[in-house]
């Protein structure tokens, strides 16, 4: 099949059957996020957004547009951006990953990096500073502000969350990592409106401060959040289960040696958490699952998938030992 353009390929990704020895009865689906332009399911909110802000004549292409990200959303806002001819600031912080700081600077028209940390100990609350003080600096900007527009949510209400139900329309659990609120918000809302008995687990990391949680120094991206997103209010969530970052790695792990499926550290989250939260529940009847595989797994080559560095960085002598063990 011919395409016309790129923004042709974001969305109706494939979705893999997983197999699990140890739950029998857990048939586990991943949707296979990777498969977006540029490797992610931010792909879905970032094209989505500057379109429909372009065709409803919010922005033009003078405005500038501005978004705090270290990950993900940063990459497909910088090359849509670019893309659609639109000048973009993203604004990061010394935690950005050496590849995701490049990939974004390769599209962006401008980056600016947050040196001092917030009273959080991370950057986000001031790096959200940061854009503020921009926008009132450039006459013609626009915020995105993926952890407020609802536009954010929407893009995952009318594609992802339309998708999962096409692809499984008998899903009894969906499985969804949290980080700026809106992948979870939208797609919850569009499962609960068209599969209204499946169950909607959302999947945080230890030190997260999404639902409450002790914030605590998280060195995985994609996953977890150092403020609670006000999107996250209108989402449709039936619970909630933490994984600590070892388990997130080993997962990783797991998954590209038992399923052959090169994944990121929130595909890794997701993951564990299935297999958490089947662990003890007795489950005498065919389960069908659907996880969220958000990115692949190249963005992390140097931190999940490098032993040295998680024994560094995730505090663990045995993962050397571990790392091909199932959690």
């Amino acid at each position: 099949m011919i395409y016309r353009e790129m923004t042709q390929l974001v969305g109706n990704t494939p979705m893999i059957q997983l197999k699990l020895d140890e739950l029998k009865k857990v048939n586990l689906y991943a949707k296979l996020e990777c498969n977006n332009p540029t490797g992610s399911v931010k792909d879905r909110a970032a094209s989505n957004i500057l379109m429909t802000l372009l065709e409803s004549k919010e922005i033009t292409h003078n405005t500038t547009i501005i978004e705090s990200s270290s990950g993900n959303f940063g990459i497909a806002l910088s090359y849509f951006c670019k893309m659609f001819n639109l000048p973009f600031y993203c604004v990061i912080d010394p935690n950005i990953s050496p590849i995701n700081e490049k990939i974004i600077r390769l599209n962006a028209t401008k980056v600016i990096k947050v040196t001092e940390p917030d009273e959080n100990g991370g950057y986000l609350l001031n790096r959200i500073k940061k854009v503020k003080e921009l926008k009132s600096m450039i006459a013609d900007s626009y915020w995105v502000n993926q952890y407020g527009n609802w536009l954010n949510a929407e893009s995952y209400y009318n594609t992802l969350g339309e998708e999962i139900c096409k692809d499984l329309p008998n899903a009894d659990y969906v499985f969804l990592g949290v980080s700026s609120g809106g992948t979870i918000t939208g797609t919850s809302r569009k499962i609960k409106e068209k599969l209204p008995n499946a169950k909607v687990i959302a999947v945080d990391i230890v030190g997260s401060v999404v639902f409450g949680g002790e914030p605590k120094k998280r060195y995985i991206p994609g996953i977890g959040s150092s403020m609670q997103p006000s999107i996250l209010q209108r989402s449709k969530i039936d619970e909630v289960i933490m994984i600590d970052e070892m388990k997130t790695a080993q997962a990783c792990h797991t998954i590209l040696d038992k399923h052959h499926c090169f994944v990121g550290g929130s595909s890794g989250s997701v993951y564990a958490a299935v297999l958490e939260y089947f662990k003890y529940r007795k489950v005498d009847k065919e389960t069908n699952v659907a996880i969220i595989f958000a990115d692949r797994g190249e963005r992390y080559i140097d931190t999940v998938y490098n032993t040295d560095w998680c024994n560094k960085y995730l505090k663990s002598s045995e993962f050397d030992a571990d790392i091909r063990e199932l959690i």
